[in-house]
């Protein structure tokens, strides 16, 4: 086996290690718990650019240097270059073929005269000048050769203005030059007639290419890529014209027909035009774009800075990715390339492979042309949403007595602690044996030691009670959660409470409930991508119906029923499966609400509220609840949702 060894090009190290996905999705995870959609969060994080990607730019960074470039194109020159160049060649010519014309009126013959006299009658206009001097033979050779030298300028700005690339083999034109041109156009014109008939082969154009190659931009690979290359450009041209003032543009349009009249290339030119026209009408071909500067531009190089202009705006609109179904296929890797070079290219194809690795490692999926969460990565963000809440509580309970009990017939968790007057927990004898060892109370005795034990060596087995609950937690998704700032709270609450059932209570059965104008049970799945619903109505008697028949799937489990809500119930469900709103309350939805809760304190089910406001109506409605249901009320802030809901539910599960 033998191996090949080449220096490095520019691009991507090679030897760089894999992307790890995980500080992505952590990312991401990061703006979902604070409320965000997967879209907009993998969105947020494109636009952000990667953790631990180095140099590498996301799409603002990318967006932001195309408007740089944008503005300073747009202040590189005016448009009209060509134009004062072509009239200052034009007007030098002239002024040496009167020079040289020159001398005392009564001394000049009739052919002097007659020719200053054809000199004085020339139209106004440059190109109606050059015309009529097509066949003017010059007496002054520096007259004469700066009127080559307009000539040249023209064709080849007109040329390349056309062919990108074509200027440098036009600078010193040789009539074989020429003749190579006439024939490459009237070929191109034939292989696309050959192609709209449905004749022209991939072998045709490579043909076409090995022969005119070096006369064209760009390396194209295809007939549809020449046609695109030579389209943006003869759009561009067009916008440049569309960008003149009227009388400019009159005068350059004149311009260049007659150059391309002259040089023989006026109808296969046309006739090329029309075709590009014809396949590419998606380009914008008259809408204007204004260039201001002190620089007189080229018509070539106008022409280049508009289609570049083109280019930018097409980028701008698809590096925003803010339509629907965006995504970063949609953008164009050869556009990227051309307008902010090959390291934005690698940065995009960056962006790409994490998307891509998302899906692949599980983490992404699509589904009907939509993009949500897999189970997988809605398991993490709930692991993490849980550690943080018991984070938090760790710290906000540092002065205060922790209960992890469930009386002595609970199962051993593998945890102790301090033991307190009253507790039925079974001893831990290895830890309070060896809390008297640290103390220092050991004393040694004929034939082995004793430690004098203290009230403070104690400490008893933490257990749990393992009895299987029924748990329902009903989360409000009415606009005003969103309105409030507390509708991310409720989310990451949601997610920590079902990560929490899944790995330490898996004999549990949990089910969250989402309600606004109707309540549905929502599924594990569905919780990143949860959103609120923007519309009008909290309809708590349909959330309390789906939570009864939930409990009464499971009659021998332990009923756990937690409510998130910021207002009082607004909405009930009407017998035909309707819902009816009314504000304030009606009477009818509070008593069919009450109802409800009537037939859960029957079943034994207790009703734990967290109330997000402090409206007098919700106030007074949840008071209610609590003294028909004995259930608790909580009025925690937004930042410290999760911490209650996750600790009265582990004290609920603890027997406290």
């Amino acid at each position: 086996m033998s191996y090949r060894y080449s220096r490095y090009h520019d691009g991507p190290d090679p030897l760089a290690p894999p992307y790890d996905v995980r500080a992505a999705l952590d990312e991401m995870g990061d703006a979902i718990l604070a409320g965000s959609t997967p879209v907009h969060a993998l969105r947020d994080l494109l636009k952000r650019g990667l953790p631990g990607t180095g140099e590498r730019r996301g799409l603002a960074g990318m967006l932001a240097e195309v408007r740089r470039r944008r503005a300073e194109l747009r202040e590189s020159g005016r448009l009209s270059g060509t134009l004062e160049r072509a009239r200052e060649l034009l007007d030098r010519a002239l002024d040496l073929e009167r020079a040289e014309l020159a001398g005392p009126p009564g001394e000049l013959d009739d052919e002097t005269r007659l020719r200053l006299a054809e000199l004085d009658n020339l139209p106004d206009d440059t190109a109606g000048a050059i015309r009529e001097l097509a066949s003017y033979r010059w007496r002054s050779e520096e007259a004469r050769q700066a009127f080559e030298e307009l000539r040249d300028l023209l064709r080849s700005e007109v040329l390349d203005s056309q062919f990108h690339g074509l200027r440098d083999s036009l600078t010193n034109p040789d009539p074989a030059v020429l003749a190579r041109v006439r024939d490459m156009i009237a070929e191109l014109n034939e292989m696309l007639d050959r192609d709209a008939r449905g004749e022209h082969t991939q072998e045709d154009f490579a043909r076409f290419f090995e022969k005119y190659g070096d006369l064209l931009g760009g390396k194209p690979k295809n007939l549809e890529e020449l046609v695109d290359l030579l389209a943006r450009r003869a759009a561009a041209t067009q916008r440049m014209l569309a960008s003149l003032t009227p009388r400019q543009r009159a005068e350059l349009s004149a311009l260049m027909a007659e150059t391309l009249e002259h040089s023989g290339l006026g109808e296969q030119m046309r006739r090329l035009g029309d075709a590009l026209l014809r396949r590419r009408p998606d380009l914008v071909w008259d809408t204007p774009e204004r260039l201001s500067g002190d620089t007189p531009l080229g018509m070539s190089d106008a022409v280049t800075a508009i289609e570049e202009l083109a280019d930018l705006s097409g980028l701008e609109a698809a590096l925003r990715l803010d339509y629907p179904g965006a995504t970063l296929d949609d953008i164009d890797e050869e556009a990227v390339r051309r307008a902010l070079g090959r390291s934005a290219v690698d940065d995009l194809n960056t962006l790409r492979q994490i998307e891509r690795e998302l899906e692949r490692q599980g983490y992404l999926r699509r589904r009907r042309g939509k993009l949500e969460l897999t189970p997988k990565a809605v398991r993490r963000l709930g692991e993490t949403a849980l550690r943080r809440i018991f984070t938090s509580m760790s710290a906000g309970r540092r002065g205060d007595r922790e209960q992890h009990d469930a009386g002595a017939a609970g199962e051993l968790t593998g945890a102790s602690r301090p033991w307190h007057y009253g507790d039925e927990q079974p001893l831990d004898v290895v830890r309070t044996v060896v809390n008297g060892v640290r103390r220092g109370a050991v004393r040694p005795r004929p034939g082995g030691a004793e430690v004098r034990l203290t009230v403070d060596d104690f400490e008893v087995a933490e257990t749990e009670r393992r009895t299987a609950a029924a748990v329902c937690l009903l989360v409000d998704l009415s606009y005003s959660m969103a309105l409030r700032g507390t509708w991310a709270a409720a989310k990451q609450t949601a997610l920590a409470l079902q990560a929490l059932v899944s790995t330490r209570f898996p004999q549990d059965a949990v089910q969250i409930i989402g309600f606004s104008n109707y309540a549905r049970v929502l599924l594990a799945d569905e919780l990143a991508g949860l959103d609120w619903d923007m519309v009008q109505g909290t309809n708590l008697h349909h959330a309390l119906l789906i939570a009864g028949r939930h409990l009464d799937r499971h009659p021998d489990f332990e009923p756990v029923v937690l409510m998130v809500t910021d207002g009082e119930p607004t909405a009930h469900l009407m017998r035909n499966g309707q819902c009816a709103f009314a504000w304030p309350p009606s009477p009818e939805t509070l008593q069919l609400t009450l109802a409800e809760v009537d037939k859960m304190t029957r079943r034994k089910a207790t009703i734990n509220v967290f109330m997000l406001a402090d409206d007098e109506r919700l106030v007074g409605f949840v008071n209610d609840v609590a003294r028909r249901n004995g259930g608790r009320v909580f009025s925690p802030s937004a930042d410290r949702l999760g911490e209650y809901v996750v600790n009265d539910f582990l004290r609920t599960r603890r027997g406290h």
